[in-house]
């Protein structure tokens, strides 16, 4: 992960941030050799929530049909 000091920092800091955007690298703020800040990519947002979870959820089976059998339900009248 890269650093660079706040003074060089608040130079060039829209160039900066453009890099860190494009590069998706993280950079680290010091100050006096410590660090401070930490500039990151900002979370893509552009995502639909239809298919968010694509990948990370499989469907088993039918969804469809109820869990429990329809002749066991009992109906209150």
């Amino acid at each position: 992960m890269k650093s660079i000091p706040a003074g060089e920092f608040k130079a060039r800091c829209l160039a900066l941030m453009d890099n860190v955007q494009n590069t998706r690298e993280p950079l680290v703020i010091t100050k006096r050799g410590k660090p401070v800040a930490k500039l990151v990519p900002a979370d893509d947002v552009s995502r639909n929530f239809i298919g968010r979870l694509e990948g990370i959820v499989r469907i088993v089976g039918d969804i469809e049909r109820p869990v429990v059998p329809l002749e066991s339900w009992k109906v209150l009248r």
